[in-house]
């Protein structure tokens, strides 16, 4: 007699049910896991051997094999071991068979017994939810589960919990959603005094979901603005919450029991490695790309990031999406991702105070920006350049517009936009517009175009890059309140072409 229990396994951000199947038949005492399990899964072995003696409970001295079916799937994580202890109390008839099998099951067991948390958990109430049944996981996620909704999660402390609810002895009540902890105040644009030309990037760059690069020497302040981007986006729409918290869910980042409620702001340091940022490794984890799903990615130092890190990124840039490839799979990851990036001009970062370069200047800016390629900066929207900031200045500087003000007015244009592209699947600003949707949102006349293509010969512009100047342009148009894109939202757009400057 064979006795079943539902888990899953993760391929990225998608779930694959697997079925654990349990038989205890005679034979020499042994225990097998079979049906590719990784070394974690492997390892269950020891800590539901572990887990039943805490409890008063041995394994019977018979031979015990455990399938996880289907068996040409790779099974990765500690999510395994409370599905594999149930099944053998149930082969063991300690467990109703017929009642577990209304319930997708997961979590990591400790030698004691308790039920500790583990990744994937609401990717795995949603599809638990889809099969009509319940979920049994970790009593510290239950309330990450139950914003799955459709149907019943009930988290447990320990094993023994779990065996007493499974048999009618402990009656649990549905977990339900929890909330995050108090986020921190977002920093304000009203701390930024001066830099009018970043702010304005800024801005736009926010009202668009464009990218940014930002070029100024050491203290210019591009830090600074890049971490006031996020008090400017919109907020998450529910859906949109409910799929960055998946991927965050996957990698065993979500706090507390909450949906991740604001926009991400990742902002890894230039030591990562591939894998870091596009995803891999081991387990094939979410990058650091993936982890700013719908939100913010921050790379400061741009130049000293290594080159191959920059280059992986050109794709997900353009797809929103990244996949990564194994040797017996492929895992795709959403990474629709807002790029902000900074950068000295030259590695001593004054290239254009005489008193503080350094002996090599000009030719050090060169060699330094170099190290970064024409098609990962032709994927940058804006381009701005800050000048320094004298501390002296500082004092008689007014405050800039607060955060509030700057908002409203991003708001505002994302509204035109969400209303213009109501009727386009998966467009939800205007640097998402594309093909024959960017030229019929973005009608010009026979005037402007010849202009724009007199431009684009001039700054000798890419494909790419005069259909990002379009974008931007119909931008700077929302922010204006305009209907049409006029000369003057071209030539603001042109404007922010301009690469850094190679002497």
């Amino acid at each position: 007699m064979v006795a079943l229990v539902h888990t899953v396994a993760f391929s990225g951000i998608d779930v694959c049910p697997v079925e654990v199947q349990v038989q205890i038949a005679n034979g020499l005492p042994a225990f097998s896991v079979v049906g590719l399990p990784d070394k974690a899964v492997a390892e269950s072995r020891e800590r539901v051997r572990a887990a039943l003696v805490a409890i008063g409970l041995g394994l019977p001295p018979k031979r015990i094999t455990v399938n996880l079916a289907p068996a040409d799937v790779a099974k990765e994580g500690s999510h395994f071991d409370l599905p594999i202890a149930l099944g053998i109390l149930a082969a063991m008839d300690l467990v109703p068979r017929e009642d577990i099998l209304n319930f997708t099951v997961m979590g990591e067991l400790a030698l004691d017994g308790r039920v500790s948390p583990v990744a994937g958990v609401l990717p795995a109430a949603i599809s638990a939810h889809a099969h009509e049944r319940g979920l049994i996981c970790p009593q510290a996620q239950g309330a990450e589960a139950a914003w799955a909704g459709g149907g019943d999660t009930f988290a447990v402390a320990d094993l023994l919990q779990a065996i007493g609810f499974l048999k009618g002895d402990a009656l649990l009540s549905p977990a339900r959603p929890g909330d995050p902890p108090p986020a921190p105040p977002e920093p304000d644009m009203a701390d930024v005094k001066g830099q009018e030309s970043a702010r304005r990037a800024l801005e736009i760059a926010a009202a668009g979901g464009h990218n940014l690069l930002m070029v100024g020497p050491p203290g210019a302040g591009k830090s600074m603005l890049a971490r006031r981007l996020p008090g400017l986006l919109p907020p998450l729409s529910a859906q949109e919450a409910l799929d960055v918290s998946m991927v965050h869910s996957i990698a065993g980042e979500i706090a507390e029991g909450g949906l991740v409620r604001r926009r991400p702001f990742r902002a890894p340091h230039h030591s990562c490695s591939t894998a870091a940022m596009v995803g891999g490794g081991l387990r094939a984890r979410p990058g650091e790309v993936s982890l700013a799903h719908l939100g913010v990615l921050f790379l400061d130092e741009l130049p000293e990031f290594p080159r191959a890190v920059l280059e992986s990124l050109r794709q997900p840039l353009e797809t929103g999406s990244v996949s990564v490839a194994r040797a017996n799979r492929h895992v795709t990851y959403p990474a629709r991702v807002q790029l902000i990036a900074a950068m000295n001009p030259c590695r001593c970062g004054h290239l254009d105070d005489p008193a503080l370069a350094c002996r090599r200047a000009p030719l050090c800016a060169e060699d330094y920006q170099n190290t970064i390629s024409g098609p990962f900066l032709d994927r940058i929207d804006l381009h701005v350049e800050l000048a320094r900031v004298d501390p002296w200045e500082l004092g008689g500087l007014a405050p800039g517009e607060p955060t509030a003000t700057v908002a409203a007015r991003v708001a505002a244009a994302r509204d035109r936009q969400t209303r213009r592209l109501a009727a386009l699947p998966g467009a939800r600003c205007n640097a998402d517009l594309e093909g024959r949707a960017l030229d019929d949102l973005v009608p010009l006349g026979a005037a402007d175009r010849a202009f724009l293509a007199e431009a684009a010969a001039k700054l000798k512009l890419s494909a790419r890059g005069y259909h990002r100047v379009l974008k931007v342009a119909r931008t700077i148009a929302d922010l204006a309140g305009a209907d049409a894109v006029a000369r003057p939202h071209l030539a603001e757009a042109l404007a922010y072409r301009r690469r850094p400057a190679r002497t």
